[in-house]
């Protein structure tokens, strides 16, 4: 198991953050950033409820998905070979699970034979621990980041200011999470939920020598964030990276970026750390091919992202001196080892399924109590945290979900997100079971003995189509008094069956 080869690569004893049975407090923006950012809040239910009376909220998400869903559709048409390279996608990344121990020790080998630095961290807290002393050997308190879903999910730059250093996120919508001490709410665009009247206040309220006129311009806004930055790129002794993946050919990493701040932080700094989740990797330069065709045009409508930066190790008057990787697991083994769950791994982090995604269009972001919300978030958070106990809020994300579909048909790998979903499902039944039938149980035992037997399923149908009687001019069943339906019926209306069913009708008819 890749437990057991990071154990070889790491020594020491393993550390973990331990699950605390009381549910935490609900988040939301302006106060303290919550210390678990994969567990963060309330349950779903509690948190979406709030966020749906935020209509400023929907409406601005409700934009920018469809903006992106509209620029998207255009580039996906371009492509006669789309659903080829989806296919061919999900098998590179099933291949790379499937060597993937083997993968990651020639992607570490080739790393070393380029001048590199390779770390290995079981958890979040060992990164964090790698990381913070990297940098207290440098001597900084000033760093620079390029846009990094690995290191928000462990909170690195909180764990870093409580040393006193200063992590600064060069990315402008993370820039915009960050000086409005805010929760990133997608995976792409983590400022999602902010309009540009919003944005402007926040740059006016924490950026130092702004024009106390500055207007909602995008130009305007984006260039007082570089005349924001600017210093910090050119001062910056130590930068801070994710990776959008790891070429184990040659020990490359890349990161695709849209504004150029990723270019400066993995050129200018004399010291680049990069924080890799394991499942990063592809196995050759040929297979990361096929993703810079699917990402950018899955991510933000575009044919081809401005900046793509790849770095291979340290080379003399090129780029950093000296360059550390830390490849993360934080619960990644748990998910790979799962028969139906493993498959979540093959995420690219494009953010197709949460712009497509009714439920997140309604609730947002911040409504999943994690850093990874939308369809992948429901799919791969409660199985990195293994948080199918029902006193764990990441325990009903599963349940955030209409099974629509439109997830897998817009997932750029081909990534079962509603099996992987209705499997999520399963383990929260299960849990909750303790050996004892619950309702649902007895109702859908019930159900299978009436549904194997055709004789059975007539008698049920012609008993069911008397709810026209209860239906009325309504054309609905509201609420029922019954055992287990009643929980279904508070909150959906049944459609009245028809006066007559199809078998009788076929009976009729032949």
């Amino acid at each position: 198991m890749l437990v057991e080869l990071l154990a070889q690569k790491h020594s020491g004893k393993k550390t973990g953050r331990a699950h605390s049975s009381e549910q935490p407090q609900a988040w939301t923006p302006g106060v303290p950033i919550p210390d678990d950012p994969l567990r963060w809040g309330e349950y779903f239910a509690s948190s979406a409820k709030r966020q749906m009376q935020n209509t400023q909220l929907r409406r601005n998400i409700g934009h920018a998905t469809n903006t992106i869903r509209n620029k998207r559709g255009q580039r996906v048409d371009e492509m006669p070979d789309w659903e080829q390279l989806r296919l061919a996608a999900s098998a590179i990344k099933q291949r790379t699970q499937a060597m993937l121990p083997e993968l990651l020790e020639q992607f570490e080998a080739n790393v070393k034979k380029n001048g590199g630095i390779v770390h290995w961290a079981r958890d979040g807290e060992e990164a964090c621990r790698i990381v913070s002393g990297i940098l207290q050997d440098k001597g900084v308190d000033d760093v620079v980041k390029v846009k990094s879903m690995a290191t928000q999910e462990i909170n690195l730059n909180e764990h870093l200011e409580k040393l006193g250093i200063s992590a600064w996120e060069t990315d402008l919508a993370e820039m915009i999470v960050q000086l409005g001490e805010d929760m990133p709410s997608h995976v792409v665009v983590p400022a999602i939920h902010r309009n540009r009247a919003e944005v402007r206040e926040i740059f006016k309220a924490k950026m130092r020598n702004i024009p106390s006129d500055i207007s909602a311009q995008p130009r305007e806004l984006t260039m007082a964030a570089r005349a924001h930055l600017r210093q910090k790129f050119l001062d910056a002794k130590v930068s801070i990276s994710g990776a959008n993946m790891g070429i184990a050919q040659t020990g490359t990493l890349s990161v695709f970026e849209s504004e150029g701040n990723g270019r400066m932080c993995l050129t200018l700094p004399e010291t680049l750390i990069t924080v890799m989740g394991i499942e990063k990797l592809v196995p050759s330069y040929r297979d990361y091919e096929v993703f810079t065709q699917l990402l950018p045009r899955s991510a933000t409508g575009e044919r081809m992202n401005p900046y793509t930066s790849m770095w291979t190790g340290v080379h003399e008057g090129d780029g950093p001196k000296e360059f550390h990787l830390i490849l993360m697991d934080n619960g990644r083994s748990r998910v790979l080892a799962d028969e139906v769950g493993h498959e979540a791994l093959s995420c690219i982090r494009c953010g197709a399924c949460l712009n497509i995604c009714p439920v997140y269009e309604e609730v947002g972001g911040h409504a999943y109590n994690s850093v990874y919300p939308g369809p992948i978030g429901i799919s791969l958070t409660p199985q990195m945290v293994d948080g199918f106990d029902h006193s764990d809020p990441d325990s009903t994300l599963p349940f955030a979900c209409s099974l629509c579909n439109a997830c897998a048909d817009a997932c750029p790998v081909h990534i079962d997100l509603p099996g992987i979903i209705v499997e999520n499902r399963r383990k929260y039944q299960d849990a909750g079971r303790k050996g004892i039938p619950s309702g649902w149980d007895l109702a859908m035992r019930a159900a299978s003995q009436v549904m194997r037997s055709g004789k059975r399923m007539e008698t049920a149908g012609n008993a069911a189509s008397l709810g026209n009687i209860l239906g009325g001019r309504a054309g609905k069943i509201g609420p029922l008094p019954l055992p287990v339906v009643s929980t279904w019926t508070r909150s959906h209306d049944i459609p009245v069956p028809p006066k007559q069913t199809f078998r009788s009708w076929w009976k009729e008819q032949n």
